[in-house]
């Protein structure tokens, strides 16, 4: 089954709209794993608008001493020397390498591979020294694998933000054939295969139909605007419930 790993950004965002301390990051985080996540997401901007430095180093000691590694700790960005050396001292289960300019408002495009193909190299052969899985973040077109595969990432997160705006339009039948056919050729190349962006309890169901082997999804702007609703707790489990292949949901109902 498909993990699900919660973006705790927005919490964070909104925490930082008024200097009293809450909503707290790690309750946040703690909420969440309690409703069944696998996994716990961030993605530190250098202004840090949303997720701080000490949020990252908070998270991680959260992680380690009340959940002893059993849930997964993955650290979002662009591998700038300051980022870098953050995600070295914290050390992660996952780093997911994001070509987002510094004023960037949220992640919308994946990498140029070939065009930073000495660099992304460099920075995944350093984080893999450390134990740490690397994944880059991708556009959706099949010709991503090979070149990914060459820089010795151990996985590629799809970009899925197109798929999810126009979701149930005959332009979201176009991005879903772009992101299945990504997804095939990303299996074909030995590679595992994360996606996020955009995905919510409409769109999820299909897309891990088509490809049950996306080994995580990263979601956290819809997680907290469901949670909004139902509590953090039963939103990660209703999220849970629409990253189960459709297939399995059936079988257990006999």
């Amino acid at each position: 089954m498909t993990k699900l790993s919660v973006n705790l950004n927005k919490v964070a965002l909104l925490r930082n709209q008024r200097d009293i301390g809450y909503p707290s990051v790690l309750e946040a985080a703690r909420l969440a794993i309690r409703g069944g996540a696998q996994g716990i997401t961030v993605h530190p901007r250098p202004d840090e608008r949303h997720i701080r430095k000490s949020d990252v180093r908070a998270l991680a000691a959260l992680l380690r001493e009340e959940y002893g590694g059993a849930v997964e700790y993955n650290i979002e960005g662009y591998p700038s020397p300051d980022w870098l050396d953050l995600v070295h001292e914290v050390r992660p289960d996952q780093a997911t390498l994001v070509p987002d300019a510094p004023e960037a408002h949220t992640s919308d495009h994946g990498w140029d591979i070939p065009a930073n193909a000495a660099f992304l190299t460099e920075v995944v052969g350093g984080l893999k020294a450390q134990g740490i899985r690397v994944s880059l973040f991708v556009d959706t077109d099949p010709a991503v694998a090979a070149p990914a595969k060459a820089t010795g990432a151990d996985r590629v997160e799809l970009y899925t933000g197109p798929y999810g705006m126009t979701f149930g339009s005959p332009a979201g039948e176009a991005e879903f054939a772009k992101l299945v056919a990504t997804a095939r050729a990303v299996r074909a190349a030995g590679l595992g295969l994360n996606a996020g962006h955009d995905l919510n309890l409409d769109n999820l169901p299909r897309l891990i139909e088509a490809a049950p082997w996306i080994a995580e999804t990263s979601i956290g702007h819809a997680v907290t605007a469901d949670a909004l609703v139902w509590g953090f707790e039963t939103a990660v489990a209703k999220y849970l419930e629409a990253l189960a292949p459709a297939a399995l949901t059936t079988a257990a109902a006999f």
